[in-house]
């Protein structure tokens, strides 16, 4: 089903997806309009423009797919499915998301990961292609964060990467590893097996944009993971 956002409000365009019996949907004309396939479950959305704040909130099991750049707050919440961006997106990219995975091609902005989880078989992905900003992985909790620093001078994280971090994992591509970092985390260049565990994910990358999986892996590599023995005593009172 074809549909011309251009003239259409939020409200009207995903009460147009939601109650649709069809199962593919072609945005065009999309225009910063919220909560594009919030709560959607069996249904396909590609889009071509820019979707507003909270594209895919909440996302229980369908599919977008964006041509074009997107704003705050992808996939915020989502239970299960796929978000892809082909261009660079904004701050809090999947805040608290609990399963699906997403693959931004370009940049992303602050808190990417914040507060994201994962319980038995769900686990989260993100990967993003160039760089993020401050709190990569803030209070993160589960799940696996890549980030690939594709056509990055430097470090391709900001400041305060993995401040309150007590689950889950980071993978960096850079030579040098992220400053600044807590004492709560972790911090080691990735050997040639824990590279090997993510290659499906940088598969599925270059799988939605192109580009090398051999080649991405061939570099250097660090993972953050907590550090169990540094935890976070001053949140707590000793008895």
């Amino acid at each position: 089903m074809n549909i011309d956002a251009k003239n259409h409000g939020y409200t009207e365009l995903n009460k147009t997806i939601r109650e649709s019996s069809e199962e593919k949907f072609e945005l065009d004309n999309v225009l910063g309009q919220r909560y594009i396939g919030a709560g959607l479950s069996g249904k396909e959305i590609l889009i071509h423009g820019t979707p507003g704040n909270a594209l895919g909130a909440y996302l229980n099991g369908s599919k977008i797919i964006v041509h074009g750049n997107a704003q705050d707050a992808i996939g915020d919440t989502m239970n299960d499915g796929a978000i892809i961006v082909h261009g660079n997106c904004g701050d809090t990219t999947g805040y608290a998301m609990r399963s699906g995975e997403i693959y931004v091609k370009g940049n992303a902005g602050y808190r990417v990961g914040i507060h994201m989880k994962s319980y038995q078989e769900l686990y989260p992905t993100i990967v993003i292609g160039g760089k993020v900003g401050d709190f990569l992985g803030e209070y993160q909790a589960g799940g696996i964060i890549i980030v690939l620093g594709i056509g990055v001078e430097g470090t391709p994280v900001g400041s305060f990467c993995g401040t309150g971090m007590h689950g889950g994992e980071m993978f960096i591509r850079s030579e040098n590893a992220p400053k600044g970092l807590p004492k709560q985390v972790c911090c080691n260049e990735a050997t040639d097996e824990e590279k090997q565990t993510i290659r499906k994910y940088i598969e599925r990358f270059t799988k939605h944009f192109g580009g090398n999986t051999d080649e991405l892996l061939s570099v250097k590599f660090y993972k953050l993971t907590p550090n169990s023995a540094s935890p976070y005593k001053q949140l707590y009172v000793n008895n």
